[in-house]
């Protein structure tokens, strides 16, 4: 479904990819682990559009996207939960999911909005509420429930878990199996590497703008190199 090659990124004079090669299948979860400053971030920005990319390809069932601007690869079914959520704040939760769904007519996003709705209970009862007035687990419902509006085929996740409890990390990540098994392919970056992998199909390692590592989940967990610098062990 996903197809990056020799991709090269950077901001200013300064290069965040060297070349990466990345391949995602329908159906995965693939998961991109690596330290904080490695490129994460930078190659899912770049794969939604929203960072330039300098060299190489990207291609999307077979599409070439990389000179493509963002809103077009959202036409095309994909879609990125950004690290922090980046939610529209001052705006409730229900704006914030039809602004999801801003490709789209109106008259087609009812039933994606009761979808969500039933994914994310707690969502319903506060769908008048200001997204800035939510918790930290319901601003991140919030954003992996915008990014469903738009009914993607391929979803970014850039760190989902990041700065919520336990509990609510378990929750999260059982909404991203929930997902996978409902044909969503997920590209998934993560901090918590030992979560990562438990729901992850296939997983790369990217080290300073490198892949150094790709291998399928259950290879990674085992390997002696991962173990040590990714999962405390």
């Amino acid at each position: 479904m996903l197809s990056i090659e020799n991709l090269r990124s950077g901001y200013g004079r300064i290069e965040a990819l060297h070349g990466v090669s990345v391949q995602v299948h329908a159906g995965e979860i693939v998961a991109l682990l690596g330290a904080n400053g490695a490129g994460k971030t930078t190659l899912l920005r770049a794969i939604s559009g929203v960072q330039p990319a300098s060299a190489g390809e990207i291609r999307f069932e077979d599409k070439r996207i990389d000179r493509m601007p963002a809103h077009r690869r959202v036409a095309l079914g994909i879609a990125q939960v950004p690290e922090g959520r980046q939610l529209f704040t001052p705006l409730s939760v229900e704006d914030n999911l039809r602004l999801g769904a801003w490709t789209r007519r109106a008259s087609d996003i009812a039933a994606d909005l009761a979808r969500v709705f039933a994914m994310f209970p707690m969502l319903d009862a506060l769908r008048h509420t200001a997204a800035g007035a939510l918790s930290g687990g319901q601003q991140q419902m919030l954003a992996i429930g915008r990014a469903l509006m738009a009914k993607p085929r391929l979803m970014l996740l850039d760190e989902p878990s990041m700065g919520l409890a336990p509990i609510l990390v378990d929750q999260i990540l059982t909404t991203i199996g929930e997902l996978k098994r409902s044909g969503m392919t997920i590209l998934l970056v993560e901090q918590n590497a030992h979560a990562a992998l438990a729901i992850a199909d296939r997983g790369y390692v990217i080290a300073t703008g490198r892949i150094s590592a790709g291998a399928t989940a259950a290879d990674l967990l085992a390997d002696p190199r991962i173990k040590s610098g990714y999962l405390g062990a």
